[in-house]
């Protein structure tokens, strides 16, 4: 049997106090919604995000990672209310599974269990100990009874522990049947998807229930709640990387973006910051150093530097203080205090301390290219464009601006003076 998912992603998120659509805040990197639409993509291939508030920047998020889920826009002058989200969208399936746009922390394994239950609903629960403020779900330990707002509830209802979770799965009959059925006849004047529990409570149609992980399956709604959902995954990266024989020191210290890959044998050391897309194989990254969308291989990193993103790096050494951006260095060493921007460096090459690709002029930026066996000196200005052959040397302190032959060694200083007795004579 084929199931459809429908992501419910068109709500503005007011707790989040944010000009934001709340699903597009990050969490590890990509927006809530990449998160859980990437999961529902690995059990149903009839996808539909719901989407109004901000609704062209969310449809582009989306379309922009995920190619085959079709985006609708809620109609919401005359549907509100996540009942006519639900409405909004055009399931195949005879499944339909409807999720959450906030709920960055699902797992398709979390969700795989509701395909399993024969029913016209299913309901997602949580069991809370203290459950005050939620709706309570009355059941008979195999189906729902009836759903009671928490204002609504009795003593004796108030005393029940299972509430809502919010993660629904419908009969898409049984939505064909009873959504024109729904009615916005509340305060609020919007249309629920809790109405359709209610709906098939009275119709004596099956609704069961599925206790879920509230770890998993929760909601995010603040800006503390979006920490909390970091939090978690930032632990469930590491546990799966370190799993795969990456080896971490003080792992609760480094932050790990969903994206990152690590292939072979890496060791990341404490402080570390691993952004973006980033590749890194059989390489040490060191304490304290950031790499954002970068690629490393047989590479050491740090400690105290940043690689940032395009950067390409083959058996190279970078030590503290070092940063390197849209560069590829193969076979270097570079062991402290330097800027390499925009350039392509060779094997066996040193760059000395305080070296500088000066690769922007106001306007525009420009490349410098630098051979095999190139021994840069310390304090170098290299002004780009500019290509540094093979077997070459620059002194220290030189600012190169034009072209060095191989085998040629490139100085530029002026001519130190000494003048005598001037120490006394300045301090009297």
């Amino acid at each position: 049997m084929k199931y459809s998912v429908v992501v419910m992603a068109a709500g503005k998120g007011s707790r989040m106090k944010s000009e934001t659509p709340k699903v597009l805040h990050k969490i590890c990197g990509k927006e809530m919604i990449y998160h859980i639409l990437k999961e529902a993509s690995k059990i149903s291939d009839d996808i539909t995000a719901v989407v109004y508030h901000q609704s062209q920047k969310v449809k582009k998020v989306i379309e922009d990672s995920f190619s085959t889920v079709s985006v609708v826009v809620q109609d919401h002058d005359n549907f509100p209310g996540t009942g006519g989200a639900i409405k909004a969208s055009n399931p195949k399936n005879e499944k339909v599974l409807v999720l959450n746009g906030d709920m960055p922390l699902v797992t398709s394994e979390a969700l795989k269990p509701f395909l399993n239950i024969e029913a016209d609903v299913v309901i997602s629960t949580f069991v809370l100990k203290d459950p005050s403020g939620y709706g309570r779900v009355v059941t008979d330990n195999k189906t729902v009874k009836k759903i009671v707002e928490d204002k609504d509830a009795s003593i004796e209802e108030k005393k029940i522990n299972r509430v809502n979770a919010g993660v629904y799965l419908f009969n898409k009959n049984f939505l064909d049947e009873f959504l024109p059925l729904l009615s916005n006849n509340n305060a609020q004047k919007e249309f629920y998807i809790t109405e359709l529990i209610e709906l098939a409570i009275k119709a004596d149609r099956k609704v069961s229930f599925l206790d879920v992980s509230e770890e998993i399956f929760v909601g995010v709604n603040s800006k503390k709640e979006l920490s909390f959902a970091e939090e978690n995954m930032q632990k469930r990266i590491k546990s799966q990387l370190m799993e795969n024989g990456v080896i971490m020191r003080l792992p609760d210290t480094i932050y790990i973006e969903s994206q990152a890959v690590f292939e072979g044998e890496c060791e990341i050391e404490s402080g570390c910051v691993i952004k973006g897309s980033s590749v890194i194989k059989n390489s040490v990254i060191h304490a304290n150093s950031v790499v954002e969308d970068a690629y490393i291989e047989n590479s050491s990193v740090g400690p105290l530097a940043r690689i940032r993103p395009k950067t390409k790096l083959y058996d190279t050494h970078i030590g503290n203080f070092v940063e390197v951006k849209n560069s590829t260095l193969n076979g270097v060493k570079a062991g402290h205090l330097s800027y390499l921007g925009d350039a392509e460096i060779d094997s066996g090459t040193n760059i000395g301390a305080g070296t500088i690709t000066c690769n922007y002029d106001g306007k525009n930026k420009y490349k410098t290219i630098i051979g095999k066996n190139v021994f840069i000196g310390s304090d170098t200005q290299l002004v780009a464009p500019v290509k540094i052959e093979d077997n070459s040397m620059i002194a220290a302190g030189t600012t190169v601006t034009s072209d060095v032959e191989s085998g040629s060694l490139a100085i530029s200083r002026t001519k130190q003076k000494n003048i005598a007795g001037f120490f006394a004579k300045f301090f009297k």
